[in-house]
């Protein structure tokens, strides 16, 4: 057996720095670059108030990345609950001291930033939940004792996000969880359960929906039932990706994107302004970076040597490609608008923030992969 720190006290800092994933590094970084130019888009061919906010924070927050990346595992591992019991709290304040923007709630004032701790809630949750089941013998998991702790560490901060009402955010932090759960090893007819009593609830919950969220349910069944309302996000998004074609129509050249036809483009719907000046060539080379992102965090999660390394690699990598097909099938139509940034590129300081410190932690899992957990 390991002794704790053994391996880690011989790391000199050269050995740390070869340890980190190159790979994974570079298309991070490329990310920000297209970001950086795509926001430039965004902004009419200027360099004004989101290319400068955007590229400060990405610099800020990939320095952010490499601090975490050289915590030690165990770290992480002994303030995970600290971590999800802080961004708990946050929610909870929200609920009563939080910024209200467009009919939502979900920002807390710190000054110096404005904080969404729903993004922070989809590392914390899985971080916790990855340090539960390491404890969890494999024997144990499908003991109902052992059900509940998850089940509500799952069901509070969905609850509290989707009183913002953020349906979107809410939904990616269970999946979150529900991945780490699933993981673990839960049997699969808990899970069945859990689907039958979700679509049994359904209906009440429908009745609970905001007449937006109606709406955008709908319009996602029928686009064309209200071309210039609820309808138009959509629509205007679907022109701008077919008009892109196979080259696109060129950077600065985008016409749905220049001419403001289309709302939100700097935030969900970058994928949208970047697919029509770079086509379907341009947005394959975006999908490859996540890909190879979300396949580097796997083989990282194979080569860790403790079980909270391995729930915590896999559970990330998991949410994280969900993270993506979900803004890209959003603007694609393939499911309902639902409000989620495309990781990195989109505009939002703590979606970004929080997808650097999560990427950062895995990082950590790389370089400390031999240290024991405990």
């Amino acid at each position: 057996m390991f002794k704790p720190g053994a391996i880690v006290s011989n790391q000199s800092f050269r050995d740390k720095i070869f340890s980190l994933d190159f790979v994974m590094i570079l298309c991070i970084f490329l990310l920000g670059i297209i970001s950086f130019f795509a926001m430039y888009s965004t902004d009419g061919g200027q360099f004004a108030y989101h290319t400068r906010s955007h590229m400060v924070r990405f610099f800020i927050f990939f320095i952010l990345f490499f601090v975490v990346a050289f915590f030690p595992i165990n770290f992480w591992y002994n303030s995970s609950t600290w971590f999800y019991l802080s961004v708990l709290i946050l929610l909870i304040l929200v609920k009563y001291f939080g910024l209200t923007s467009s009919g939502s709630q979900r920002w807390l004032n710190l000054y110096v930033v404005n904080l969404q701790p729903s993004e922070l809630m989809k590392v914390g949750l899985i971080l916790f939940l990855a340090k539960y089941y390491h404890r969890v013998s494999s024997m144990d998991v499908n003991r109902i004792k052992y059900l509940f702790q998850p089940m509500i560490a799952i069901l509070i901060p969905v609850l509290l996000v989707i009183t913002q009402p953020d349906l979107g955010t809410s939904f990616l932090i269970a999946v979150g969880g529900i991945t780490v759960v699933w993981l673990a090893g839960v049997k699969m007819k808990f899970f069945a359960y859990l689907s039958i009593l979700f679509i049994s609830a359904a209906p009440v919950a429908i009745s609970f929906l905001k007449p937006y969220q109606k709406s955008r349910i709908l319009t996602f069944l029928d686009p064309s039932r209200d071309p210039l309302g609820a309808g138009y996000q959509i629509t205007q998004s679907k022109i701008a990706i077919g008009s892109g074609g196979l080259l696109g129509k060129g950077f600065l050249n985008g016409s749905q994107s220049y001419l403001d036809y289309l709302p939100e483009k700097h935030t969900d719907f970058i994928f949208t302004l970047f697919s029509e000046e770079f086509g379907f060539i341009g947005s394959t080379f975006i999908l490859i970076l996540y890909m190879i992102i979300n396949w580097r965090v796997v083989n990282i999660g194979n080569g860790i040597r403790n079980s909270f390394g391995k729930f915590y690699c896999y559970s990330f990598a998991t949410a994280f490609s969900i993270y993506v097909f979900v803004n890209m099938g959003m603007v694609l139509g393939l499911i309902p608008i639902v409000g989620a940034p495309l990781p990195i590129l989109s505009y939002g300081g703590s979606s970004m923030m929080a997808i650097m410190i999560g990427l950062g932690i895995v990082m950590s899992c790389r370089v400390y992969k031999d240290q024991p957990i405990g």
